[in-house]
């Protein structure tokens, strides 16, 4: 039996033998040329990469080659046995292509319209109810030793005419010999997809990245392409650019009409398509294959040219049955474009040449020069309309627990190829190098400090307390912390103390939490506090922990509440694509400030709270990955909505007064292909009840009281209000909305490249009850408040400056007295 096995695979592979030949296509002044057509005798096809570089798989019986590409003239070569690197140079025509024209529009539009029109029946997502399949992914970053050698390995120069001297640059010497080796890194990932209900969920079944023993989440919820080629609009490498295919596509694309091919048997028109804007980054460029039958797209390439040059490529299956094109192979690969200017990202400097002028001397080529990205998938095992149910269903990723501890007979099935030696070697020396340079511990680290944290052993110290400053409590000095995975990943302790240099008080905090379900990352938490906060500020508990080196608003604050007690609560994310917190807390409240709080003719100069607070934010756009370790928003979509509600507890621990809060807040955020975005803020609140001042609405302020424009300088807010000055307005209720609008970053000199942001702002509110103030002085909102401003931010270091303006009914007598002028510092970290 198993000679028989052996001898039936033996014929099948003779039958079916099959060479590997690669090669380069460019043009007469050997330019690379991309997205060049290779079609064999056998009519079996392929393109060229972004590189004018291509790898195709042939038929032992194969004889000829034939290459063409748009405007130039086709070429057919022999090949030849034993052969299998080909370079094709092509010479450029001199007459038009010849066209078929269909009445008086160009053939290729007419194409496109059918194409588009025909969308609903040739998208599977449109067409199939439910369908499910596995995928087989790869990427690498890799360069070929090949293309270094010879440019970057070393330069010879001659002392006399007996001697020669070889200078080598150790560095590129080493980077060769590494990638002569093995790749620079490797992951490989075994996903099931699965449709229904017009949403399609990815479950990782196994991952493994090269380095690391436990998976990088965020590399895995990376978007590199879109999925569908029928998005509206396309996705490459995290940005989003309009389909070449949407219904509005014919206004912004040109389209052409190249050649006739075939695809897996069935005819197919070849369309040359780009972007009719001049930015090189403005839109895509690249082929599709339609098919001549059904208008379907039967394969596509898709082009992006800029700071990286990016391509992503999709091929597909016809299934008969299904009368549909359904996708079956992914190539997306990235390699170094042209900028006028190096990009540093991590610490590390990406160096460009720009474009060509005259005179201009290319620099030595460099290590980055030669490396590239590439990620393949590969799809198989799929199956429709087998409605299978789909577990959380409202997840975009979910990544099974034992994803990252498969045996390799786990990858050997699903492999399409085996690991080469390269690639297994990438495996060993990656894993020995993480070890010994500890980069899976520095990674944590990473991500812990950008969150605000430094992990000292089993306690993360928190960066945020360790110095601040406001005009209350002067400098803040302080220590925090939180307890981490070293010490449990069921159990955490966390707490801080803090000292004022001004007011002279200690303040510190002391709570612990439990894990009740790691899913859905709810934990059962409690703490004791005994600190100060500004008065009648909006805080959303599902707010995301915001880390600044600075934090500029409070600087200038002055008015601030004691609040000491305790507080427990539950926090979750157990509904789908949301996040909430219920607590329960009561707090012995004192102002810091002249105010009397007057209830029923007593008048208050201190009082307690007992409250029940809920707090849910929902993301009903983005997307959710499931973890091993928790629920994560891998990528954050607008609207989104958050709503609070509190709820004084009459007659509970000795709560004074009753009354009842409202907040909200709705946040939209839209991104340009032009690198310009729009962002709009709504919030509001309504307080009813008897509510102290220390507990009602300021709506942000962030200017000083002082008498010129240069003594009222300061540090601009996030979201606040720069021309209204600190507690000049108190709300019961308001409403507050802000529209932002940055530009893409204006070139002035070479290292002076800032950034212009046109805002508005604008706030109503009302004060009920206002005789229960007793104390401070302040003005109401019911005409509203009104002011617009430029910022011009990353000017220089990271610092910028803004002005604003304030107008309407509340604008002030002098008109020097509307004026602000504030600095902006934006922290670029790279990444």
């Amino acid at each position: 039996m198993k000679l028989f096995c052996f001898l039936t695979l033996f014929f099948t592979l003779t039958l079916q033998a099959q060479i590997q030949i690669n090669g380069i296509v460019t043009d007469s002044n050997n330019k690379p040329l991309p997205f060049a057509t290779i079609t064999t005798s056998e009519n079996n096809n392929t393109i060229t990469d972004v590189d004018g570089k291509f790898i195709f798989k042939i038929s032992a019986s194969a004889n000829t080659l034939t290459v063409s590409y748009v405007g130039f003239q086709k070429k057919t070569i022999a090949l030849i046995k034993n052969k299998t690197f080909y370079a094709v140079s092509l010479v450029q025509q001199t007459d038009d292509l010849k066209e078929v024209v269909v009445s008086n529009e160009n053939p290729a539009l007419t194409i496109i319209r059918k194409v588009i029109a025909s969308k609903w029946q040739n998208d599977p997502q449109k067409k199939l109810s439910n369908f499910e399949y596995k995928t087989y992914n790869k990427l690498i970053v890799t360069a070929n030793p090949d293309s270094i050698d010879g440019r970057i390995d070393s330069s010879a120069s001659y002392k006399d005419l007996d001697k020669k001297i070889i200078n080598v640059d150790s560095s590129d010497y080493k980077f060769k010999e590494i990638v002569s080796k093995q790749h620079l890194f490797q992951t490989e990932k075994v996903s099931q997809y699965q449709f229904t209900n017009n949403k399609l969920k990815e479950t990782v079944l196994g991952t493994k990245i090269a380095g690391f023993k436990q998976p990088i989440y965020e590399v895995l919820a990376f978007n590199l392409q879109s999925i569908s080629i029928y998005d509206s609009k396309y996705e490459l490498f995290e940005t989003k650019y309009e389909n070449p295919i949407s219904n509005t596509a014919p206004s912004n694309y040109n389209y052409k009409l190249l050649d006739t091919v075939s695809i897996k048997g069935r005819d197919a028109y070849m369309i040359y398509f780009k972007n009719k804007q001049k930015r090189r980054s403005s839109g895509l460029e690249g082929v599709l294959y339609i098919d001549k039958e059904n208008f379907a797209v039967a394969k596509a390439v898709m082009r992006i040219k800029g700071v990286l040059d990016i391509s992503g490529i999709h091929e597909f299956e016809y299934i008969p049955k299904e009368k549909i094109w359904f996708q079956s192979n992914t190539t997306f690969k990235i390699v170094k474009g042209k900028n006028d200017d190096d990009i540093r990202i991590l610490g590390g400097t990406i160096q460009f040449d720009g474009d060509v002028e005259e005179n201009f001397e290319p620099r030595k080529k460099v290590a980055s020069d030669f490396t590239y990205l590439l990620s393949e998938s590969n799809s198989f095992d799929v199956r429709f309309n087998t409605n299978n149910p789909v577990k959380n269903p409202s997840l975009y990723i979910e990544i099974k627990d034992d994803a990252a501890k498969k045996p390799e007979s786990f990858w050997e099935a699903y492999r399409k190829e085996n690991l080469d030696l390269k690639s297994q070697k990438t495996y060993q020396l990656l894993d020995s190098i993480s070890v010994s340079n500890r980069i899976e511990k520095r990674l944590g680290i990473g991500r812990k400090i950008i969150n605000g944290f430094y992990p000292i052993g089993p306690v993360d110290l928190d960066l945020k307390k360790i110095i601040s400053y406001n005009n209350y409590e002067g400098f803040r000095l302080g220590l925090g912390g939180i307890t981490n995975d070293r010490l449990s990943k069921n159990f955490r302790i966390e707490g801080y103390t803090a000292y004022g240099t001004k007011d002279g008080a200690f303040k510190y905090s002391l709570g612990a939490g439990v894990l009740l379900d790691k899913y859905t990352n709810t934990w059962f938490n409690g703490y004791y506090t005994d600190d100060v906060r500004e008065i009648a500020s909006t805080v959303f508990a599902v707010d995301k922990r915001v880390f600044k080196i600075y934090d500029p608003r409070p600087i200038n604050i002055s008015t601030f509440y004691e609040y000491t007690g305790w507080r427990g609560n539950i926090q979750t994310k157990i509904i789908p694509k949301t996040e909430a917190v219920l607590e329960f807390s009561r707090n012995y409240i004192e102002p810091k400030f002249d105010y009397l709080f007057n209830h029923d003719g007593k008048l208050y100069s201190s009082y307690t709270m007992t409250t029940a607070m809920l707090s849910i934010v929902w993301a009903p756009f983005s997307d959710f990955m499931q973890t091993p370790t928790g629920r994560n928003e891998s990528e954050k979509r607008f609207p989104r909505f958050t709503f609070q509600y509190t709820q004084s507890l009459p007659n509970v621990f000795d709560n004074d007064f009753t009354f009842s809060k409202i907040d909200f807040k709705a946040e939209y955020e839209k991104k340009y292909l032009n690198r310009q975005k729009t962002s709009l803020l709504l919030q509001a609140g309504l307080a009813m009840g008897d509510v102290p001042i220390t507990h009602l609405y300021n709506t942000s302020p962030n200017n000083l009281t002082k008498e010129t424009i240069v003594q009222r300088i300061t540090f601009s807010g996030r979201n606040a209000f720069e021309t209204m000055f600190f507690n000049e307005f108190f709300s019961s209720q308001y409403l507050m909305f802000q529209i932002k609008h940055g530009f893409d970053r204006i070139t002035i000199f070479k290292k002076i490249r800032p950034s212009l942001v046109i805002v508005s702002r604008m706030a109503w509110g009302d004060m009920e009850k206002p005789e229960q103030h007793v104390g401070p002085s302040y003005k109401t909102l019911e005409r509203g408040f009104y002011e617009s401003g430029l910022e011009l931010n990353k000017i220089y270091k990271g610092f910028g400056l803004a002005g604003f303006y304030r107008y309407g009914p509340n604008q002030l007598l002098k008109f020097e007295d509307n004026i602000a002028v504030k600095i902006s510092y934006v922290l670029d970290l790279g990444l």
